[in-house]
This record gives C-alpha cells, structure tokens and sequence, in this order.
C-alpha cells in the first residue's frame, strides 16, 4: 500500500508530461471538424446541384428565436458546410447560391447532436421554401442516444421534477426510488446527471442531487450506450443532460398553479413509512423572459414553488404529527451575442427546502421524527466562438453547492461516558432503541427481552409486541458538498478530396467536496444483544450494545484536538481527443479519453521514514490515493455504414472508467476520530467494553489496484421509413470488473473462501506494522477477488412524428448478473449508499462467496414502453405514458447459515440463497392527460390541464423485506405510488 501511495507521487509528474505533450502535438497536428459537444447541437450536410454536382460557395444562414442574430457558413469545394455550436430549438437554414437562387430549409436543432440537412438547387428560381417534418436525423455515429423536446416534456404525463425525465428513457427501468437513479447496464449510482451542462450528481455519491423543475427544460439528452471520446462520459449507465429554456426577441411569460388534493389520491397500500395518511401537494410556477437589447441580450427568468403536506397520519401506535414540506427556487438565465459568431450565456439557481416531521416508520414512536433543511446553488458561465468555417472553441465553468442539516426533534441532553452505565428503565430517554422481537426456539434470550417488550413495545390486539423503535433520532448531521468545473475544447475540419476529418480535443477539470459533521443524539442506536454474543474476552456475554460517534463521547478522543468535521475531496481530470472521419457512406469515429482520478482525505501528513509514509495529524489535508493517467486509458471506436439512404448499421466500443467514488471519507484517517464505537453492556446496564466499528475507521489501500471499468460492445441497425417514421433495433454487453470495496484485510482466509482465493492471503501483508505505528482499521480498500458484472441488452424502437401527431414505443429484453450489487448493500437501499465502503464483503456471510453470483437487484427481463400525445382540432391535446417492467429480483437473508462464522445477530445482506433466487411482480403503469387552451386576446392563453398517473392503480409491492429473522419476511416495503389526479391552470403570453 505504501509503495503503492510513493510510486503514485513519482510517476504522477511523469505521465503528467507525456500527456501534456501528446496533446499539445495533437492539437497543432490535427484539424477537425466541431462536434455536438457542450451545451449546443450542430448541422451539416451538402449542397449539390439537380445533377448532384457539389456546389461551392453557396452561403448557409442559421436564424432561430433562442439565437441572438445570425450564424452564417459557406459550402467548400466537396459542397460540404458546417454550423457548429448552436443553441438547440427550432431554425431556419437559407441558403443562398453564388447564382442568386435562394433555398430555405426549417429543422430541429438537438442538444449534443449532429443533424444532417442535405440541400439540392433545382435552377434558377426566386425562392422555395421547403418545411421538412422530420430532419432531425442524429449523425454522430455509432451510439445509443435520445432526446426529448420540449413538445413532448409538456404534452407527456410526466412529473414537475427533474428525476420524473429518467422513465421517458427507452430501455432504462420505471423507478419511484428517490433517492437513487434507475438501473442501466449499471446499478443505480453509475449514471451521471447534468442540468444546463452542470454536473449535479452528489459529490463522493453518483445519485442525483438537484431539485430543479421540468417547467424550465428545453430539451434533454440522453446517453445510454456507444461512448465517444466527446463529452467526457464516464458513465456506467446512462448519462443525461438538459438545456434550460432562453429569452428570445420576444417577451414571453406565464404563471401556473398546479394541485394534488389528498381527495383525489386513492387508498395506498400498506408499507414500511407511517400507513394512514392524506397527502396534499401543490406548485407554483411563473416564468418570464424576453429581449434586453434586440439580437444581442436575451434574459430568462423563473420561480418554483412545491408544498407537500401528509396529514391525518397513523401508524401502529397511533396518530403522527403532520409532515410538511416546502421549496422555494429562483432561476436566472442570460444569453449574450456580441458578435455573430461568439455566444455567451451566464445563468444562476438557488434553492432551499425545509421539512418537518419525517422518519417516523410503521412502528415508530412520534419522538423520533426528524426537520431537515437543504439548499442547492448552481453557477454557469458558458461561451462559444465559432472562430472561422472550419474551426471553433467553447469553455464552460460552473459550481454547484448543496448544504444540507438534519436534526432530531427529540434531542437527549444526557453524558455518554466511557465506563459510564447505560440506565436500562429509560432507554426511550437515552436515544434511538430498537424493541427486540422474541426468536423462536432461544428461551434465555426471549426470557430476557420480554419485560423489554412489554415496557417499550406496541400493542396489537391487546399484548405487547416488539419491531419497533422508541426515544428520539441517532444522530444529528451537516453535511455540505460542493464541486467546481471548468472544461474546454478546441475544434476544427480538414478535408482530403472526399475524406472529412473532423477532430476534437477538450480538456476537463472537476473537484467535488464534502464537510460533514456528524455526532450523536446521546447514546445514539441501542440494540438488545441479549447474551447472545461475548467481549472480547471470549467469557463476558453482552446483553446491550449503543452505537455512538466517538464525537459524541464525553471526553471520546482523550486530549486529542478534534476537527470539528471531516473534510474530503476528489480531483478529476480528463483529456479527450476524437476523429470522426466520414468518406461515402461510411463513417468511423476514432477517439481515446484518459483520466487522472485523485483522492484526498485528512488527518495524516506525509513524514519520511516511516513504515507507512505518514504521521497522524488530525485535521490536515492529505493525498489518499491516485490513479494514474495511463491506468485510465479509455479507448472509444465506432463504425457507422449508411448502406442506403434511409438505412444504416453501426458497431462501436467503449471502454469506460466511471468516476464515482465514496473512499475519499470512507477511508479517511480522521473518521478514526468521529468513527461509530459500539459501547457494550451486561444486563444490568453496567458498562463492559468499547470498540470501534471496523469499517468505519481510516483505512490503507491494497497495492496496485487497477481501477473499476467497463467494456461496452454496442451493434445496431436503424432506418428512416418515411418523413414521420423510423425504427431501430440494437444489441448491447456491458462487462464491469475490478470493484473495490472495504473489506477485513485477512477475509481471504477466515471466512471459507475457496482455495484459490484463500491461497492469495493478507490483502496488505504488513497491516499490522503499519497500525502499530498510526492505527487505523483492521479493514483495508481491496480490488475484490473476481468481482463482476455482466449486462446483456437487445432493444427495439419505434417513433412516430407528424406535425400535430408523436408516438414512440420500445421494448428492451436484457439481462443483469453478477456477484457485486451496489443496489443490494443494505437493508434501506434507496439512499446514498457508500460506493467502495458498503456492508458488501463486511465479514462472514457478506462475501462474494457467500451466495453473491446470480441476478441483480437491477436485472428487469422485459420492459415496455409507449408513450406519446395527440393534438385535437379543437386546441386540445391528450398525453399518455404506458409502461410494463419485469419484477425485482431478491433472496432470503439469514445469518444462522453462517452461524459457524460470526456470533452477529444480523441478517442484512447475508445471502441464504443464490443472489436473485425470487422475484417480484411485474408492473403496468400508465398515466394520461389532456389540456385545453383557450385564446382570451390576441398572444394571450389560457390552458387547463389534468394529469393522471397509474390510472388501474397498480399498487404493485416491491423491496421486498428479505430478513428471514425479522418480522414480515417475504413481504413489499414500498409500493408504487397509487391513482392520483393533477389538477392544473397556467396562463401565458
């Protein structure tokens, strides 16, 4: 591990060299043409004569109202011409021959893709106008890649959030987690998110972070499959971005009020969140934007207002306080042209939440509610300069804050001492106690744990029952993450008789952060171990155990100077070069993107001489851990054959490096001062011992471990039929290897692995020299022994587009397995769940051994979507969203299968079975709507609407309660949500 920590540091400057050099000489040797990269799409195409002659010098003119002024090209000597770089929306291309002869052409413009717009004069004429349906074919190559507009955002049963975009996505499963992203050849927290170009996943997590409102997208993005080497995609499902609406030369506004009365909500099914309840939900939403100088300054603004109230709750111990909560966000967008060929724009989001009375469960008691408060800021500066016909640049910048706190309503004012005694009558006023259930067949134990159940249970039909939860929240959180970026990319076209290059180089900088501050609510979690586990002396049984942060222990960390929270970071940086080279009907794209990943953590520094390269020094920033630039080599190919005109296959491979990482605080050093100590006590309370969870401390890192990837093998077939039809058809393999994960440095050889695996050893064979001299955990970051992934996809789409008309259909047969399920590390698997330091290979039971090969958490057999909208003669219009998903995979979890192996009364993610022995239903879910517009005065509207989601009320169960020692084994803890009914009045100009 050491050796691995120095050699980092020396071969760093090294490859930085190289790498610089190789850039610097590619950018000075190549000529390319601009892809569809940042936050704006491209056209190209031909100019030929009626003979189908190329024609030079014909003069091609962009103008569009999200563009201020006029994007001109000239055709070169093959009749080629390029735009680069323009806003995505709705243009009109004229093109004007050296003869005189005019042409007009009207298209669609995508974000972050290519649209190829073919033009051929007839002779001399005055002018014709050609209003195309339908030319919006992507050109980019070989990839899997959708967009939605902003007709189908507003005329499909969608949802006001962010997230609700994702079911629209052909082939990605329906999912109301919400917390975690849907599953995509990857699990949840693979997929990387983007809003006006801004990355948005959570720092250290990969989940989706933002709250903003659909009401100000434009267009999305979506990326699934095919990577190039434009764009900086390190995604290990899918990666999706949006581009926010803009000012134009004319004010446009509107205002809206949209409700979900509890009164038009059907009865929910029975899950784990408190049962009864009546949820009322409301927004507001008003925009405006318009000109500020006339082809030159465009302004856009926004506010959003979501209010959410559950109320009249129950759960089984009887009435809960209201929940509430509210948001209130501010967007401002400004679009600048200084000149015709050199775009700006600068936006600004803030947000904040706050809730009130959240985490009580089914069986909780009302003290342990929860108030949270949360705010997300985002800063974008974006510039684009189209330098001349055959080059351009662009740069990007932008910051993203979330700060987040949470707090118990219930705070406990009480000394946790070590030696201390837990006061065993009063455990409801001492912190978060878990009332123990009886086990069948263990008399000692159920003995003990009945005056518990009978003090602190709840009764069901008249006698004390134990499952529940009593006192007050655990623990008390802030938590802020941040992250700046910038990123540019020099572009320009070469041509060689009829050979096209066109070449891209882009360089990315990214640093996301997180300040946590943790501690306890005093003795924080008690269980009841009941005498059935012993000390550390092998002799003493303990019969009561309290999970609190050293934090929050009287005098926890001696002397020692305590930071007051932990600090952690992780650099990113990537540099891309790609060449699409286009010559007849073919075209191949060449590209490569490298990666130079840096973690860093704090409560060490560097110090010579030592076993292990450093000294302990709380609150100080050091470099954890790095991976090389040329351990992250990601080549990108892909060939693209249009064998007709309106027909095409395609091939195309990607190896990816996905970024997402939570080792930077998983493994730092400082988490040895604010780790999570278990306190152990006999049955009377007295204290008997203290020890740290393992796997919550600072940890070392196995030597030379090669970094997570994926190889993606991608071939696919599409055809335009017509103006209004098209229709595609694709395999896909995606195969990830090499995960890391925290795990017992000598898990190899305690816990039955098989005998090649156990003839491997220690992890880190000098552990012990190295934690005589600093400490730290008995738990390292290991490349695990043949973990692996395995994703099969075949697709099948459709799309029907007319002018008052769209429809699309897909259906996707796909296959996941494996034996490392990132969506199945725990017991409340919809949350940020560490990446690298989950409960997967946490001791006995947990390994990849132990029953973890079979079907995915993620793994949907079938899954089938259509959805679409219908404009009515009458200014109405219908929207409908249909869609069936195969059922969830799970197992039986029970810890007596290990019995021989731990004395852990868990049964969480201790498989009994091959991972995905079971599975869920299926569900069917379809939501409808119909608007109504109603013209007042002249530009003025007024539009109601009304959205209904799940009409059947498909209630289907899902995440299933796999603990076979718990109670309620077999059964869903969620269900879809049930038939609700939006109401909505908007008016605009």
């Amino acid at each position: 591990m050491t050796k691995k920590l120095q050699k980092s540091r020396k071969y760093n400057l090294m490859y930085h060299k190289v790498l610089t050099g190789a850039v610097l000489a590619a950018s000075l040797a190549v000529i390319s043409m601009p892809a569809a990269a940042g936050q704006a799409g491209s056209v190209n195409g031909y100019v030929t004569s009626s003979a189908g002659q190329a024609l030079e010098g014909v003069t091609v003119e962009a103008r569009s109202p999200v563009l201020p002024g006029v994007r001109t090209a000239t055709s070169t000597a093959n009749g080629r011409y390029q735009l680069p770089l323009l806003p995505p929306g709705r243009y009109e291309l004229t093109f004007r021959n050296p003869d005189g002869t005019v042409l007009k052409r009207n298209t669609v413009v995508l974000l972050q893709q290519k649209i190829k717009v073919d033009v051929a004069f007839q002779g001399p004429t005055d002018e014709i106008i050609v209003v195309s349906k339908r030319i919006t074919i992507d050109t980019g190559g070989a990839s899997l890649k959708h967009t939605i507009d902003t007709a189908a955002i507003e005329g499909i049963p969608i949802g006001q959030e962010y997230r609700d975009l994702q079911k629209l996505i052909p082939g990605v499963q329906y999912t109301e987690d919400t917390v975690r992203g849907p599953s995509a050849g990857g699990n949840g927290q693979d997929n990387v998110y983007q809003f006006d170009g801004v990355d948005v996943s959570l720092p250290l997590f990969g989940t989706l972070s933002a709250e903003p409102s659909t009401h100000d997208i434009a267009q999305v993005s979506i990326e699934r499959g095919g990577a190039t080497a434009i764009g900086f995609n390190r995604s290990g499902g899918f990666k999706i971005n949006t581009i926010s609406k803009s000012g134009t030369n004319e004010f446009h506004g509107e205002i809206s009020y949209q409700v979900q009365p509890s009164s038009l909500t059907a009865d929910r099914s029975n899950s784990t969140s408190a049962v009864n309840f009546k949820e009322n939900k409301q927004w507001i939403v008003a925009s405006l934007g318009g000109p500020i100088v006339k082809d030159k300054l465009f302004f856009y603004g926004s506010y959003y207002r979501p209010t959410v109230t559950l109320e009249q709750r129950e759960n089984a111990l009887g009435a809960v306080p209201d929940f509430e909560s509210k948001r209130n966000e501010y967007f401002g967008k400004l679009t600048f042209a200084p000149t015709d060929n050199l775009l700006i724009d600068a936006s600004y989001r803030t947000s904040d939440r706050s809730t009130m009375n959240s985490g009580i469960g089914e069986f909780d008691a009302l003290t342990v509610s929860t108030g949270a408060k949360a705010s997300i800021d985002t800063a974008i500066v974006e510039a684009s300069w189209v330098i001349d016909d055959q080059s351009s640049f662009n740069f990007r910048f932008t910051e993203f804050k979330n700060k987040t706190s949470s707090r118990p309503d219930t705070i406990f004012d009480v000394p946790v001492t070590f030696g201390g005694a837990l006061d065993i009558n009063n455990l409801n006023n001492l912190g978060l106690f878990s009332v123990p259930q009886p086990i069948v067949g263990d008399a000692a134990y159920n003995t003990f744990v009945q005056p518990l159940i009978d003090q602190y249970g709840f009764p069901v039909n008249g006698v004390q029952t134990g499952g529940g939860r009593v006192g007050g929240a655990n623990q008390i959180n802030e938590q802020d993450f941040e992250r700046t970026a910038f990123e540019f990319g020099y572009d320009r076209t070469m041509e060689f008789g009829d050979t096209t290059h066109e070449v891209h180089v882009g360089y990315q900088y990214n640093e996301g952060r997180e300040d946590l501050a943790r501690t306890s609510n005093g003795f924080g979690r008690i269980s009841v171990i009941g005498g059935n586990q012993l000390a550390d002396d092998g002799i003493t049984p303990v019969f009561f155990e309290a999970r609190v942060f050293q934090t929050g222990i009287v005098g926890g960390n001696g002397t020692t100077i305590v930071p007051r929270s932990i600090k952690s970071k992780v650099k990113t940086q990537s540099i891309e070069i790609n060449d699409t080279i286009e010559k007849g009907d073919w075209t191949v794209n060449l590209g490569v993107l490298i990666s130079n990943d840096t973690l860093y953590g704090q409560g060490l520094r560097e110090k010579a001489g030592t076993v292990s390269g450093f000294e302990v020094a709380p609150g100080n920033e050091y470099k954890m851990y790095e991976i090389d630039w040329m351990d992250m080599i990601q080549p990108r190919f892909g060939v693209k054959w249009d064998f007709t005109d309106t027909s095409s296959v395609y091939a195309n491979y990607a190896r990816i490096n996905p970024a997402a990482t939570s080792l930077a605080r998983a493994a730092s050093w400082d988490r040895n001062l604010s780790r999570e100590l278990r306190l152990r006590y006999d049955a009377n309370g007295n204290f008997i011992e203290s020890s740290a969870v393992r796997s919550s401390s600072g940890k070392f890192f196995q030597e030379d471990l090669k970094p997570r990837s994926i190889d993606e093998y991608l071939v696919g077939w599409e055809r335009q039929v017509s103006d209004e039809i098209s229709v595609s058809a694709h395999a896909r393999h995606r195969s990830a290897q090499n995960f890391w994960e925290d795990t017992n440095n000598n898990a190899r050889t305690r816990f039955n692995a098989p005998a090649d695996i156990a003839a491997l050893g220690d992890y880190i064979p000098n552990l012990a020299a190295v934690r005589a001299e600093i400490g730290g955990s008995s738990y390292v970051i290991a490349q695990l022994d043949t973990a692996h992934t395995e994703y099969y996809e075949v697709g099948f789409e459709a799309d029907y587009n007319t002018d008052d008309f769209y429809l699309k259909g897909s259906y996707t047969w796909s296959r996941y397995t494996g034996n490392f399920d990132q969506d199945n590390a725990t017991t409340t698997n919809d949350a940020n769940v560490f990446i690298g330091s989950s409960l997967l290979a946490d001791g006995a039971g947990r390994q990849l051994w132990d029953n973890k090969e079979g079907f995915l958490k993620g793994d949907r057999r079938h899954n089938i979507q259509v959805y679409g909208y219908y404009r009515l003669p009458w200014d109405g219009q219908v929207g409908g969203f249909a869609s069936y998903l195969s059922g969830q995979p799970w197992e039986a979890w029970d810890v007596n299968v290990y019995r021989s192996l731990t004395g852990s009364s868990s049964d969480t993610i201790r498989f009994a079975e091959p991972a995905g022995s079971r599975r869920t239903d299926g569900h069917f879910q379809f939501d409808l709507n119909y608007s109504q517009n109603f013209e007042v005065m002249n530009n003025y509207t007024i539009q109601l609407r009304a959205d209904l989601y799940n009409v059947f009320n498909s209630q289907t169960g899902y995440d299933i309660q796999s603990k076979v020692n718990s109670a309620g084994f077999g059964d869903p803890k969620q269900f879809y949500n049930p038939r609700r009914l939006q109401l909505t009045a908007k008016a605009k100009f």
